[in-house]
């Protein structure tokens, strides 16, 4: 474990440049918020399997171990694609009965798997790794995109002058763009009360699957290839921005109490 941790660490200094569902500061948000909103038996359970070290340090190492050949089966794990103009209930019978082993699917073996009071330590911690980070790529709207533009991966944008594409736009830029630490970004986004927070965590994973993929198909209608954006784009944006951070947290903290509270 240590071994690939070192690795995962050098290539990210080495290719930072890699595009990643919400770039490092945005699964830390993610990440962050969660720890604050999970319960005392919760944290005390996790802390047998990551001891004192927080959810953020580990919220990007299943990106980071992407340079490893060894994980190359990984990659599907991060995204679905679905097609065009479903219905909420077209888009859960997409889900059920696809046999691709993508985020869907990928993220409910983890969730049983983490039941398992038998799983060995290691295993517990990879899962554990790449539950934090898949569940925020569930709200990357992008990683709920289309195939035949790799989630916005193909479709050219200008941001502020630098030529970009709209995928990295939704995994960074926009996050970047507001010059938060991923500390600063979570206090400001975490600032509800215990009912507010309880009525954005309802439903289950299918559910908050289809509001990302309806807010890819937003992000689609709102930029064009060779678009030129700056200001107003992030005014226009920001709201959906801070809400599938926030979303994603709160989230994420209600399957960790599920499991470990």
């Amino acid at each position: 474990m240590k071994k690939i941790l070192f690795l995962a660490l050098a290539v990210l200094l080495i290719n930072t440049s890699t595009s990643w569902a919400w770039g490092t500061t945005g699964h830390r948000v993610v990440a962050e918020i969660a720890e604050r909103n999970l319960t005392r038996k919760a944290k005390k359970n996790l802390k047998k399997i990551i001891g004192d070290q927080k959810l953020a340090y580990w919220s990007n190492w299943p990106d980071f171990i992407k340079s490893d050949p060894t994980w190359k089966h990984a990659d599907a794990w991060h995204y679905v694609n679905v097609g065009t103009s479903l219905t909420p209930t077209d888009f859960t019978k997409e889900m059920n009965e696809t046999t691709a082993d993508n985020l869907y699917k990928k993220t409910l073996s983890l969730i049983e798997e983490l039941k398992d009071k038998d799983l060995s330590l290691e295993k517990k911690q990879v899962n554990l790794y790449f539950l934090i980070h898949l569940i925020g790529d569930a709200h990357q709207p992008l990683h709920v995109g289309r195939a035949e533009d790799l989630g916005g991966n193909r479709i050219g944008v200008e941001w502020f002058g630098q030529k970009t594409n709209l995928h990295t736009l939704w995994d960074s830029k926009l996050v970047d763009f507001t010059q938060y630490s991923y500390t600063e970004f979570s206090t400001v986004l975490n600032i509800h009360d215990k009912k507010f927070n309880n009525r954005l965590s309802e439903g289950e994973l299918v559910t908050w699957l289809y509001e990302s993929y309806t807010a890819a198909q937003h992000i689609y209608d709102t930029a064009k290839a060779d678009d030129k954006l700056s200001y107003k784009y992030y005014f226009d944006h920001q709201k959906d921005l801070e809400d599938q951070l926030l979303k994603g947290g709160l989230r994420l903290a209600k399957i960790l109490n599920e499991i470990y509270g």
